[in-house]
């Protein structure tokens, strides 16, 4: 499970930070608060698949990086429906990740708790 789930974090962090440099590099006036958060969304899906990669070591980071994963989905996925014109275009975490299938608001569930439910081993 935890290959898995380290897999789809990175494929993820892949998509969500390369769709974001493109969108803020050609057009930025469009969205920026769109394109920003998902870049932030990017960052921490990066450190989240490091976490959850280094196994015990990166525990921690992996637990705080899901957790903010967790409070932003469901910020913004609020925020973008009470909001939407300060939502032109769609983030990873607009409308709890609508444009993801949902993935974005089902992950950090999994990937909490899974790490909540594995213990790690003694060194």
């Amino acid at each position: 499970m935890g290959r898995v789930l380290t897999f789809v974090y990175g494929l993820f962090a892949l998509s969500a930070t390369a769709r974001a440099i493109v969108q803020l590099a050609t057009r930025f006036e469009v969205a920026p608060l769109a394109y920003l958060l998902s870049l932030l969304a990017g960052l921490i899906y990066i450190a989240a698949t490091v976490g959850l990669a280094l196994g015990a070591r990166g525990r921690l980071l992996a637990i705080v990086c899901c957790s903010i994963e967790l409070a932003g989905v469901l910020g913004v996925g609020a925020a973008s429906l009470y909001y939407p014109d300060a939502f032109p275009e769609a983030t990873v975490w607009s409308r709890f990740g609508q444009g993801y299938g949902y993935v974005p608001l089902v992950l950090p569930f999994l990937g909490l708790a899974y790490l909540i439910t594995r213990r790690p081993r003694p060194a």
